[in-house]
């Protein structure tokens, strides 16, 4: 069996892919594991799939985001 060309490392405060073949970081951060992402990237590599894949992640980064903000009180 082949070595996978793209995996998830863990990096503090979530994960990161690391690209075995280019050796770099390859995405965004992510707070979960993305496990269907690297999936794909490891098997069939489908654009229209990884690009869906990856407007997922970010669209929960965007909402986990919001949770954490502080509101500042009206004048």
């Amino acid at each position: 069996m082949s070595r996978r060309r793209y995996v998830a490392r863990g990096v503090p405060g979530g994960y990161r892919i690391w690209d075995n073949h280019g050796r770099r970081w390859w995405g965004d951060f992510y707070e979960l594991c993305p496990d269907d992402l690297l999936t794909e990237l490891n098997g069939r590599a489908d654009r229209t799939r990884i690009t869906a894949l990856m407007n997922r992640y970010r669209a929960q980064k965007r909402q986990a985001g919001r949770g954490l903000r502080e509101r500042r009180p009206r004048r």
